[in-house]
């Protein structure tokens, strides 16, 4: 893309990355999507939630993969690329000391934009899971800023202890809940499409990528679900959607090793 050309795409959208020492796969892959899906071919890059399988707090950046992560990231500020980033489920502990060394901007949840003359609302998506009442009620909790002082204060190897524990159980857990209820609910979807009208949402959390036309008054609302990642998977996931001649259309990740 020449200094003066026009980008391929007005704008990158990926989530659910779950990026970890676990996964090297999957990582590979994600910095694959980066360099041959986002570098060279568009100036807008959105991750809208769950970069990483879990965030203990910004003090957690010398991690080896944390801190590859953010450099990469960063680097795309050098090459005329907006990064925003918008919380998810698994790294709602992002906050400005990471943002600084990734270079990259906070969004709120939900955030509404126009890009290239699309209008556009963005979520992570798990608000949108209302059957399930114990994660909402979970979400509540650490999302209000004094359990997040308060677990922010303890030491980090206790932090992450606590954050394994909890993985543990939210897995057990899952065993017995329906799919029907880890999934988003028509009601909500149309409260928050009713709330923006017409705009298109974007969204993820759920691994369920797909596009949805949902009625909302007299009117068809489109919503489309980011898919998540998994290179190690059969058959593999991860990519993205990206904005072209004001349509969405769905991007794999590179294939590689």
């Amino acid at each position: 893309m020449g200094s003066n050309a026009r980008p391929e795409f007005d704008a990158v959208f990926a989530s659910d990355v779950h990026l970890s020492d676990a996964h090297p796969a999957t990582t590979a892959a994600f910095l694959r999507f980066v360099d041959e899906v986002v570098v060279g071919r568009t100036t807008r890059f959105f991750v809208l939630g769950d970069l990483f399988e879990y965030w203990a707090g910004d003090d957690d950046l010398d991690d080896p993969l944390a801190h590859r992560i953010a450099l990469r990231l960063r680097e795309l500020e050098g090459l005329g690329i907006d990064v925003a980033f918008m919380a998810g489920n698994r790294d709602f502990l992002i906050g400005d000391a990471f943002a600084e060394e990734a270079r990259l901007r906070l969004l709120p949840d939900p955030y509404r934009e126009t890009i290239g003359g699309v209008d556009l609302l963005l979520s992570h998506g798990d608000a949108l899971c209302t059957d399930d009442v114990d994660y909402q009620r979970f979400r509540s909790m650490v999302r209000q800023a004094a359990w997040r002082r308060d677990f922010l204060a303890k030491p980090l190897a206790e932090r992450r202890a606590m954050i394994a524990g909890a993985r543990q159980q939210s897995e057990a857990a899952k065993q017995s809940k329906a799919a029907a209820i880890m999934d988003v609910h028509d009601d909500a979807v149309i409260a928050m499409l009713d709330e923006h009208p017409c705009a298109t949402l974007i969204h993820g959390h759920t691994h369920r990528p797909a596009h949805h036309v949902t009625t909302v008054g007299a009117a068809p609302r489109e919503r489309w679900v980011l898919t998540d990642w998994d290179a190690e998977a059969t058959p593999r996931r991860g990519g993205g959607l990206a904005l072209k001649a004001g349509r969405l259309i769905e991007i794999a990740a590179p294939a590689g090793p």
